[in-house]
């Protein structure tokens, strides 16, 4: 799949799903051996609020994401997807007043699952803050993955 594709693409996953949405995801740089997607900090995300700590959910969601786009990004054409499992290892708190970044990258395909690595980091990519490995279901139905971008 050639960048500017990806970038179509991007667009659209990113805004069809209501939740990616309403989390301002932005797709920072793309091609099929990766994608890394941008969160912007929002208070909202802070779960310990006395540490200034991020909820663990909010990074769930960007990796979810990450890791959709990075299937969508490997694959000829993209196809319908679906998470069948996401694991995380939380390797030090997310600080509050930062943005969150995501690199995935899907190292295997076979004919019916996808599986892909994650990493997460606030101003340092080589300070995680936490990492990823999942496995996605490809459509076996031959189903296109085709949604009209949302506004």
């Amino acid at each position: 799949m050639n960048t500017q594709n990806l970038e179509t693409i991007a667009a659209a996953f990113l805004s069809y799903i209501p939740h990616m949405r309403e989390c301002g995801l932005s797709l920072v740089r793309g091609s099929p051996e990766g994608v890394e997607l941008r969160m912007p900090f929002r208070e909202e995300w802070v779960g310990d609020p006395i540490r200034g700590v991020l909820h663990t959910g909010a990074i769930t969601v960007l990796v979810d994401s990450s890791c959709g786009l990075a299937v969508l990004a490997a694959t000829p054409t993209p196809e319908t997807i679906a998470t069948l499992d996401l694991r995380m290892d939380y390797l030090r708190p997310a600080m509050r007043d930062k943005d969150l970044y995501c690199r995935a990258e899907c190292f295997r395909l076979t004919s019916h699952i996808a599986f892909v690595r994650a990493s997460v980091w606030q101003d340092d990519r080589e300070q995680p803050v936490a990492i990823s490995q999942s496995a996605f279901m490809r459509s076996s139905a031959g189903k296109p993955w085709n949604p009209e971008p949302r506004s």
